[in-house]
């Protein structure tokens, strides 16, 4: 095995593109009009949006104390197991990587191809195509190294705010034509609590900065910045966004379109411009898959590093990559795209499948911080968050809510998702007896 690890090369500004690639992705084209369905006006419709930037930025501030009190490749495992204790941290490390990355992968991937489809399509099988090439292509540049991969993102980010001009050029251009009229609530809208559960699912993925906390040069600071920089981009790209939606269409146009930039676009540039719409939303989709891969790959590192039974993922290889990580990712990923092409509509069937997994352990995380408080304290050089316990308990809050939400919704796909963290205790027995049998701790 080779002797490279991980370098501190990432500066803040690069922290801010992974952050606004791994969390600006197609929700953005999809959840404003659920969310316009479900309030009253467009200034409750803002309101909601804006809160979501600042629960968000709460829950990054509980991240960045527990990075910097416990600073770990491990992530999120690692503080949930030295709160709750290593099988507790092993059943997470198990469902982050069978089921919370791949899921996101595959829901980008699906997504790309659904848009690219009726633009230059592929055959019979055309999404599935574009889903997989897309897989394999972004997954093969971040296993290049980190400079190829961060530049790349890097680019990405700088063509996201071009799409953010775009977007409110069609806006103006719209307004116009802006549907006027009083929106007539659907018997599905359930007002302010329904709107955040689809608010806050858009605006998640930020999370994932937890786990390169090795890579940042000046790690308290870098992370900090780049969190807070990052989710601040992520709002006002969110507001921007929502408000050229809501004064080219009007709040009711928004409310009744099921592809709010679809219409835009086409309102403003005619229905040809349904192309260049198309390029927008599978371009949001491939960066988002390379940031997933980025900070997955990652997080499979540090699985091999923390367990016997995965220590062929902890190889870090000297181009600057884990390049082990990142096939074991993109494996799994290209599998779940697979098994979607088997269901009525994979899109749904994926997110069914992920979100109260993922949930659940922002959760478990979220009161880490709570346990950790109380039986060690805060160390003097790390982040100390703000107004505690106010904040931090608001943080956990919404994660339980939206865990409720998630289950609640997702029905047979909360319990195939439950399934899978079940089938995680069989190799949480074989990883205990290992440790057994060399004497040695499991963790």
């Amino acid at each position: 095995m080779t002797n490279a690890k991980p370098q501190p090369i990432l500066r803040v500004v690069d922290i801010i593109s992974l952050i606004v690639g791994t969390v600006v992705g197609a929700g953005i084209y999809k959840s404003p009009a659920l969310v316009a369905d479900a309030l009253a006006n467009p200034i409750v419709i803002m309101a909601a949006w804006t809160a979501g930037g600042i629960a968000s930025i709460i829950g990054a501030l509980c991240y960045v104390e527990l990075a910097t009190s416990y600073p770990s490749f491990g992530g999120e495992f690692h503080f949930i197991g030295r709160a709750f204790g290593n099988s507790v941290a092993f059943i997470y490390a198990w469902a982050r990587s069978v089921v919370i990355l791949p899921a996101a992968i595959a829901l980008f991937a699906v997504t790309l191809g659904d848009y690219l489809t009726p633009v230059i399509p592929l055959g019979p099988h055309s999404s599935t195509g574009w889903a997989i090439g897309m897989i394999v292509a972004l997954s093969g540049l971040n296993a290049l190294g980190v400079r190829p991969a961060r530049t790349a993102q890097n680019l990405f980010a700088l063509i996201e705010v071009g799409t953010v001009v775009a977007i409110m050029v069609a806006g103006l251009v719209s307004h116009d034509h802006a549907d006027l009229s009083p929106v007539v609530h659907s018997s599905t809208s359930g007002g302010l609590g329904f709107a955040l559960i689809f608010v806050l699912l858009t605006y998640g993925g930020w999370n994932e900065a937890a786990y390169i906390s090795a890579e940042v040069a000046d790690s308290r600071r870098g992370i900090l910045r780049g969190l807070l920089f990052g989710l601040g981009t992520v709002t006002a790209l969110y507001l921007l966004i929502n408000a050229a939606y809501l004064w080219g269409l009007g709040h009711a146009g928004v409310a009744r379109s099921s592809a709010p930039a679809a219409d835009l676009f086409r309102l403003a540039f005619g229905h040809r411009s349904g192309t260049l719409l198309s390029a927008i939303v599978a371009f949001s989709c491939m960066k988002a898959i390379s940031a997933t891969v980025f900070f997955g790959a990652r997080s499979n590192y540090a699985v091999g590093q923390d367990w016997r039974l995965f220590h062929w993922l902890g190889q870090w290889h000297p181009c600057g990559a884990p390049r082990r990580g990142i096939i074991a990712l993109a494996a799994l990923s290209l599998a779940l795209v697979l098994l979607a092409t088997l269901t009525p509509n994979g899109f749904q069937a994926i997110v069914e499948f992920e979100a109260p997994v993922f949930w659940l352990f922002i959760l478990a995380t979220a009161l880490s911080l709570f346990v950790l408080r109380i039986r060690f304290g805060v160390p003097k050089d790390a982040f100390h968050v703000p107004l505690y316990p106010v904040l931090p308990a608001i943080f956990v809050l919404s994660a339980a809510g939206l865990l409720w939400s998630s289950a609640a919704y997702t029905g047979i796909g909360a319990l195939v998702g439950a399934g899978f963290l079940l089938i995680g205790l069989i190799p949480l027995h074989i990883e205990r007896r290992m440790g057994r049998q060399t004497g040695g701790a499991t963790h």
